[in-house]
């Protein structure tokens, strides 16, 4: 069983990978933090069993100058990309990626979709942090983010919904009603094989 969720950051895929992984009795990699990982590893020093959820990192100042850094260079996405259609390719995980819908050609696909404000608000009380503040990162972040998997690969990341088997537009959902909806529909699917 492969299982990808994505969506930018905020729309609730972490929690849903982290509930996924628990449900189905499978380990969860999280993208973003072995992209974080790569700031100062190298990709075969990766740690891929030990992923966890973002925590505010990406709101950084640090994790901006990194932004820019990837802007220019685009290795450290490719590395990653490199890594994750590996683990992907052996099956029974669930992937927390932005890239991997589109890359991968296997797995069940969610995209998570919320406004903008909804998930500047997640982030900002999750993270304690000014809901302006993030509001204007997180746009700014969605912006960059899909540019450089454009200009990389060609895709429109929360444009293009192709990839994808399951929409959930999370908004007014609870975490519980995400995990309930996800669950059902992956079931649907996984049955349809």
């Amino acid at each position: 069983m492969l299982i990808i969720v994505s969506g930018f950051a905020g729309s609730g895929k972490s929690t849903l990978a982290d509930n996924l992984g628990k449900h189905f009795g499978l380990p969860v990699v999280h993208a973003s933090h072995l992209l974080q990982q790569l700031k100062s590893k190298q990709a075969q020093e990766l740690d891929t069993s030990n992923t966890k959820a973002g925590s505010g990192w990406w709101e950084s100042k640090e994790a901006q100058d990194y932004m820019k850094q990837r802007q220019k260079d685009a290795s450290m996405d490719k590395a990653l990309d490199k890594e994750l259609l590996a683990i992907a390719g052996k099956g029974n995980v669930v992937l927390d990626s932005w890239t991997m819908p589109w890359l991968c050609k296997n797995g069940v696909k969610v995209w998570l979709n919320a406004k903008s404000e909804t998930r500047a608000k997640r982030v900002s009380e999750r993270d304690n942090l000014k809901y302006k503040d993030v509001l204007k990162k997180i746009k700014e972040r969605d912006r960059k983010t899909a540019g450089i998997y454009k200009k990389i690969y060609g895709f429109e990341m929360g444009k293009d919904f192709s990839p994808f088997d399951v929409v959930i537009i999370t908004d007014k959902l609870a975490q519980e009603d995400v995990r309930k909806i996800a669950i059902k529909k992956i079931k649907g699917l996984e049955g349809n094989k």
